[in-house]
């Protein structure tokens, strides 16, 4: 009858998520009997945050509505932040204790192990609270490179290449995601969500909009800049509303009343996923053009193969931006994905882009690539995680790349498509 169950739970789980049900499978007692689990390499985005906007701003401009009390300063990790990377710790904890990677109360060498965060606060932060979760007796360090807050070159997605030639490509690549209108098309594609974001900030309300100090959201204004040893830029109505879908966000998390954290208006989980898609478009606008990826990421992706290589470490935890994880993405050829049970489709807070080693019988080395992160409702509920209180677990694929039957792609292979993302960036004259 158990085995009868199980079979029903994963049919469900199959027809109703096939990537969930697969990357649970990665982790079944059949699965562990065929492979053990070498390394763990995880690209994480920090944890909840504050606005990275001020009074006085744009944003604070848009609504005449005063933002959530945050419990932290701008752009700095929340005390909810701190607390919801905890369990995330905890939760590799256990799966890294359950698959043997390491035994309970293991106090690693400094080969074993290694956190490496972005010198931004919330990146510290968020590599410290997690290792408390993750090695509680260890005292692990978490090494970065400045005093906060400043960008290490490693998570910087600047360009550091941008000519005529560069620009106009990354430019053509860029207006192909909006089809034949280009970023009209693409602003097009948002008119849902602006009518929703200008809705709930109660826009026309604003001091500022009286004063013609701000605008409504419109499809035409949109300008894009690819500057040399700058990250990608915007200006218009994207970025604006880039702003309040951001705050919105992250007030959604932070804030336990959902009616208050809309600003009093009552939001369907679909407006709130509305509201998240500006976000998710703005990064990818700005950050996953092809040309663009292996140029931003072209340090970090150096590191990640560095490490996926590295003799004797067991487990690496680096900390940056949704931006990383983005890039990355792209630069690597992930097939495009709509995340679930969540309003954040690609990169929600705190999500971890990992990267599992496992050596079967014969030594042979493979790869599985999932996308973990916390479900809207394990945020707002601040659910304790552990291997039967999972947080969601997403497979992901690569263009032009198999996997076998267990949902794993050779070792040989991912270091191949590292190797030609790196190589990528040479290629951008």
């Amino acid at each position: 009858m158990r085995k009868l169950n199980s079979l029903f739970i994963l049919l469900v789980l199959t027809i109703v998520c096939p990537s969930l049900a697969q990357a649970q499978l990665q982790r079944s007692d059949a699965f562990k009997g065929k492979y053990k689990l070498k390394e763990v390499v995880i690209l994480s985005r920090h944890n909840i945050r504050s606005p990275l906007s001020t009074n006085g701003s744009t944003l604070s401009k848009m609504t005449p509505h005063e933002w959530t009390d945050w419990s932290s300063a701008a752009s700095e990790l929340t005390l909810r932040g701190g607390v919801l990377e905890t369990e995330m710790g905890q939760f590799f904890r256990k799966w890294t204790i359950d698959a043997g990677l390491f035994k309970d109360n293991h106090v690693p060498t400094i080969d074993e192990v290694s956190l490496y965060a972005n010198s931004m606060q919330r990146c510290i932060a968020t590599a410290q609270y997690f290792s408390g979760g993750f090695m509680p007796v260890a005292n692990l360090r978490v090494n970065h490179r400045y005093v906060p807050s400043k960008m290490d070159p490693v998570f910087f997605p600047r360009l550091t290449k941008s000519t005529e030639a560069f620009r106009t490509e990354a430019m053509k690549q860029i207006n192909a995601m909006g089809g034949k209108e280009g970023l009209v098309g693409i602003n097009k594609g948002l008119n849902d969500s602006y009518d929703i974001i200008a809705k709930v900030l109660d826009l026309k309300q604003s001091e500022y909009y009286k004063k013609g100090e701000v605008k409504d959201f419109v499809n035409n204004d949109t300008r894009i800049t690819l500057e040399l040893n700058q990250e990608p830029g915007m200006k218009g109505s994207l970025k604006n509303a880039n702003s309040a879908s951001d705050a919105f966000i992250l007030q959604y998390y932070e804030e336990p009343d959902a009616i208050k954290a809309g600003f009093g208006h009552k939001l369907t989980l679909d407006e709130w996923t509305k509201i998240a898609k500006v976000k998710d478009v703005y990064g990818d606008v700005l950050f996953t053009a092809p040309i663009v990826a292996v140029n931003v990421a072209h340090p970090l992706l150096q590191y990640m193969y560095d490490e996926l290589n590295a003799k004797d470490r067991k487990f690496t935890f680096l900390c940056g931006h949704d931006s990383n994880i983005a890039s990355v993405d792209a630069a690597l050829g992930v097939e495009e994905y709509s995340l679930p049970n969540s309003i954040e489709k690609k990169t929600p807070i705190g999500s971890k882009l990992v990267f599992e080693k496992w050596v079967d019988a014969a030594g042979k080395a493979y790869i599985a690539i999932n996308l973990v992160y916390q479900s809207t409702d394990q945020l707002k509920q601040m659910s304790l995680l552990d291997l039967q209180h999972a947080p969601q677990v997403f497979s992901l694929k690569l263009k032009g790349l198999s996997q076998n039957a267990d949902g794993l792609y050779t070792f040989d292979d991912i270091n191949a498509r590292f190797l030609q993302a790196i190589r990528a960036y040479d290629d951008i004259k």
